[in-house]
């Protein structure tokens, strides 16, 4: 056995025996016995002859570029025969009886591992071989592997019928034992060639049997193999990169979990029966972690067991592979898989792209439309049109900015004009105020709605006054010398969206026309007031009152400057 290889769980024929369940030794579990070691043996056979009876010269180097894989072979066989000679043990005989749950799991998990060395790298020799060394001894004793491996297979399934099947209830003849398609292995290898029709159709798939979509998605996908077997990471991750996967590997769960927080992988291929931390709890990990669960989960096993094939997809595996692999299989559902995952993956790139188009459809929206009101289109009002019985409307004007524009570059010109509105979109938004529009050099905004509020004159004053501020400060900064012409009024107004394409929420109402005269009537640097806003502030501002103003359309009116806070 290699170097640092785990020992394999071994059920001692004294533990099988002793159960005091146990059913009687089925009386062609012998003969299967017999079965087993013939393939076994032929197997040690061609292993010792590669290893140490071909020496010819004209083939000796590309020999030696196999005979590491063929130490491996035969280092499995010998594995599975000291395996054999424990699960058969003089003392079951002599007992003659059987646990056949222990005896069924040791069948299905322990003698499958080294099984599937055995074939995995006969097919990997078999493949490098073939060119080379098609006509050769070597060649013929590596297919005559290849058998053995393929017979041993079928009676570790037959076994396990016979450890399961009820005690001394009829098993079935021994006949079954010898079927049409069973192949003696115990030949010569120039006796192999006349039992070729019976050797099962290779496992490997050739390159154009497989579609060029299908090994294009292969040759993209990135797996990170778990297992805590060093031979079957070796052995699984050389055969999936001859399909051109790109394969990394973990010696442990806490392994791959740590590896996965570094680097990113198309899919896992993740081993159930693993020291410490099983493949069960390292899949419930990465479902649990939201990072982590949308990458796909292929278990693999040498069980077969149903129980643990449900226990598996039921936690979110993609699917589950027994041990050895039929590499054709394998192949599909990986590719089949990593499929999936990119039309999943395609999908949520769609998703997100489209929730950020929404996202910045919706802020646009906002910009145009107060958000309560954008709420209500979306929910499919068509028309829009409240009543508020009190309100305050702001107007404010830059003073002579019409002849500062004449000598200013456009770009000059709007910059000057941004930074004064935005300076005005940040107060309004700080207030919880509305802002309503933006006429030329005129901004128009308003409390109170959509949402109704009692502080709405409050809250208007307070920003008249830093709106006032912000230009002085503005000025200083960008060496301007504009005047803020503001009026406010307060009273009852109707808000509405207008249009079919361009949506604009606006006011109408007596109130609006006179906000606007307070505004046109009033004096630069100063914000003048009406009578029935005066009555909303009087108690915490500084008022100065300015007396009967012409206002157009409404005659002499008692009109307010606007000074400052208490």
């Amino acid at each position: 056995m290699p170097d640092g290889e785990p020992q394999p769980v071994l059920h001692s024929s004294a533990s099988l025996a002793a159960n005091p369940q146990a059913l009687a030794l089925p009386r062609h579990l012998s003969e299967l016995e017999g079965e087993l070691r013939r393939p076994l043996q032929a197997i040690l056979q061609y292993t010792n002859n590669l290893l140490h009876g071909l020496h010819l010269p004209s083939i000796q180097e590309k020999l030696a570029e196999l005979l590491p894989d063929v130490e491996k072979i035969h280092n499995a066989s010998e594995q599975l025969q000291m395996l054999v000679d424990t699960l058969f043990a003089s003392h079951l005989h002599q007992h003659g009886q059987l646990d056949s749950n222990a005896f069924s799991a040791t069948i299905r998990h322990d003698l499958r591992t080294p099984i599937n060395a055995i074939i995995g790298y006969a097919e990997i020799l078999l493949e490098d071989a073939e060119q080379e060394l098609s006509d050769t001894q070597v060649y013929t004793h590596l297919q005559a592997i290849l058998v053995a491996g393929r017979r041993l297979l079928g009676l570790i399934n037959e076994l396990i019928y016979f450890a399961q099947a009820p005690a001394q209830t009829g098993a079935p003849a021994a006949t079954s034992l010898h079927t049409d398609t069973a192949v003696e292995v115990s030949v010569t290898p120039e006796e192999l060639s006349t039992k070729a029709s019976c050797v099962p159709p290779p496992l490997i798939a050739s390159p154009a049997s497989v579609s060029e979509t299908l090994e294009e998605t292969i040759n993209t996908g990135t797996l990170l193999l778990v297992d805590d077997k060093d031979s079957n990471r070796d052995l699984l991750s050389r055969q999936l990169a001859r399909y051109g996967f790109s394969v990394a590997q973990a010696a442990s769960g806490q392994q791959a979990l740590a590896m996965l927080q570094e680097q990113s992988c198309d899919l896992i291929l993740l081993d159930i029966i693993m020291p410490g931390m099983n493949g069960y709890e390292v899949l419930a990990q990465l479902k649990s972690d939201s990072h982590l669960r949308h990458i796909p989960v292929l278990m693999i096993s040498a069980l077969d067991e149903i129980d643990s094939v449900v226990r598996c997809i039921e936690m979110g595996a993609q699917d589950y592979l027994q041990k050895p692999f039929n590499l054709v299989i394998l192949k599909a559902k990986i590719t089949a898989t990593l499929e999936r995952k990119r039309l999943r993956d395609r999908e949520r790139a769609y998703l997100q792209q489209l929730q950020q188009e929404q996202e910045k459809s919706e802020k646009l929206l906002l910009n145009i439309l107060p958000q309560p009101i954008a709420e209500r289109l979306k929910l499919g009002e068509r028309t829009i049109a409240d009543s508020f019985e009190d309100a305050t409307v702001l107007f404010a004007d830059l003073v002579h900015f019409t002849e500062y524009s004449t000598g200013v570059k456009p770009q000059d010109l709007i910059n000057r004009l941004n930074d004064i509105f935005l300076a005005f979109d940040i107060l309004a938004e700080l207030y919880g105020l509305e802002k309503i529009k933006t006429i030329g050099d005129a901004y128009m905004l308003a409390g109170g709605l959509p949402t109704p509020r009692q502080d709405h004159a409050i809250q208007v004053a307070e920003m008249a006054l830093d709106m006032l501020d912000a230009i002085e400060r503005l000025n200083q900064q960008n060496r301007t010398h504009f005047k803020l012409r503001i009026g406010i009024h307060s009273g009852p107004v109707i808000a509405g969206v207008i249009g079919k394409h361009k949506f604009n929420y606006d006011l109408w109402g007596d109130t609006v026309n006179i906000a606007s005269r307070m505004e046109s009537h009033g004096i630069p640097g100063r914000i003048q007031l009406s009578e029935d806003t005066r009555l909303r502030l009087e108690e915490r501002f500084m008022l100065e009152e300015r007396g009967l103003t012409q206002i157009k359309g409404k005659g002499a009116m008692h009109t307010y400057f606007l000074l400052g806070k208490r």
